[in-house]
């Protein structure tokens, strides 16, 4: 069953129209789209050096910062499957980053342990970050990057608040079918 989606108060201002509606442009998607997207080159570009990826910056550094201890945590705040994150595991295995190891309380569970190698390389990751989002906010000052951020903050409340209503419009729909 298709479940639309929630239309916004009757008090809100509609942003966009289907009728009028032109892709890319001054689309909010579309403009957080492409500062991610030049943001992940330019963070690839930056960590080259110390041969990390983009894509691998994010799980060593919660693993650095003890933030994670499990491939399940880590799967879960890197937002990846078990296979995206298994492959990640065997980049950063192989690269002597960090390693598994099967828990002996329960063997369903897979610790993770970072090597010295992987703390001397996630020594660089807060470097290259700070360098990088400064470099993209130059210009803005403390308020409006704290605007900025707010903003952020509150569209995110927002793709939450709206995911959810799918999800229980979708659960209100199966149940309904049974």
């Amino acid at each position: 069953m298709t479940t639309r989606p929630t239309p916004p108060p009757a008090s809100a201002p509609v942003f966009y129209a289907a009728d009028n509606y032109i892709a890319g442009g001054d689309g909010v998607g579309h403009l957080v789209a492409r500062v991610f997207n030049m943001l992940a080159q330019e963070l690839e570009r930056q960590f080259e050096p110390s041969g990390l990826t983009n894509a691998q910056w994010k799980p060593l550094f919660k693993l650095s910062t003890g933030e994670v201890s499990t491939v399940a945590e880590l799967a879960r705040v890197c937002a990846l499957d078990a296979g995206g994150m298994t492959r990640m595991l065997d980049r950063l295995e192989a690269k002597g980053l960090c390693q598994r190891v099967r828990s002996s309380e329960d063997r369903r569970v897979v610790n993770l342990e970072i090597t010295e190698a992987g703390r001397e390389t996630a020594k660089v990751i807060p470097e290259v970050l700070s360098r990088v989002q400064n470099a993209y906010l130059a210009g803005f000052s403390v308020e409006e990057w704290e605007a900025l951020k707010s903003y952020l903050r509150r569209m995110l409340d927002n793709a939450n608040d709206f995911q959810q209503a799918q999800q229980s419009a979708s659960d209100a729909g199966e149940n309904h079918a049974v």
